[in-house]
């Protein structure tokens, strides 16, 4: 991680998990966030999706120095090829939670890192099988949690990560927002 000391690395997202996700790896980083509308084509699918908004998030920087590199990311849950982003409030949070339940879905975090020359994309999807929950589950869920800053409506790291997840295959800390390992290996690229 030598490569990786003498750089300024900006993290570009508001979301604590990230945050603890990225400090997890030792780096010290500054957080700046830039707005950027998290639209996306019609016709684009799945992993698609999570590229291009993290790749459109790393575009909005305009790096003065060859020593700063940018990290963003962006989340999507995808069921049937449905995408399901960040819910608008209560009833649709519901909505997505009772598609979820009793099935398995995909975790799909995509992730650039922006240096002065370049933007470099990844991503990485895990699947996660969802126990049944009933109405009064979800609810209890939603009024005590409140999850509408996250795709799909739930984080694993809750109360509902540990009643409704029955497993998973591939990287827990993906389905919280930043698949750690693999970032760790794009970094030690760089």
């Amino acid at each position: 991680m030598e490569n990786l000391a003498n750089r300024h690395i900006i993290l570009a997202s508001q979301s604590p998990r990230r945050k603890e996700l990225l400090a997890s790896l030792g780096l010290k980083f500054d957080v700046e966030i830039k707005t950027v509308e998290e639209s996306y084509p019609p016709t684009m699918r799945g992993a698609a999706v999570a590229l291009y908004i993290a790749t459109k998030k790393a575009e909005a920087f305009h790096l003065r120095s060859d020593k700063e590199l940018v990290i963003t990311a962006d989340t999507i849950v995808s069921i049937d090829d449905v995408i399901l982003g960040k819910p608008a409030d209560y009833e649709e949070a519901f909505k997505m939670l009772t598609r979820l339940s009793g099935k398995r879905h995909e975790v799909i975090t995509g992730v650039a890192l922006k240096t002065m020359d370049k933007v470099r994309s990844f991503y990485d999807v895990t699947a996660v099988y969802f126990n049944k929950l009933n109405d009064e589950q979800i609810a209890y869920y939603l009024e005590t949690f409140k999850p509408y800053d996250k795709a799909g409506a739930y984080g694993i790291q809750e109360w509902i990560g540990a009643v409704a997840v029955d497993h998973i295959e591939g990287s827990y800390t993906n389905v919280m927002g930043l698949p750690t390992a693999k970032l760790y290996k794009e970094l030690v690229k760089l």
